[in-house]
């Protein structure tokens, strides 16, 4: 399954976040049995401008989740510690 959603923490959130996760994968591709992250306007459409990226639903704040088949405990636990290190402010 694949996932989008948006941190409140916009650019700067979706780069911490994908960067303190430490099972899931970063990757600019999102096809595996892994489960693997994405921050698109920072990775595969950084070249893009801001208007070109929101026509491309990649926001400064979207944040691709492609669910593997990892225990999803595991996936959770590593999303979870990753948010919490957001803070309250840049999270969902």
């Amino acid at each position: 399954s694949l996932f989008t959603f948006g941190l409140k923490g916009g650019f700067e959130a979706g780069k911490k976040l994908v960067d303190t996760v430490k099972m899931i994968s970063l990757v600019a591709n999102l096809g595996d049995s892994r489960t693997l992250i994405a921050h698109p306007s920072s990775m595969m459409h950084s070249q893009l401008t801001e208007e070109q990226k929101q026509a491309a639903g990649a926001g400064m704040e979207t944040i691709r989740l492609s669910v593997g088949l990892e225990d999803v405990r595991d996936i959770i636990a590593d999303l979870q510690q990753a948010l919490e290190g957001l803070g309250p402010r840049s999270a969902l």
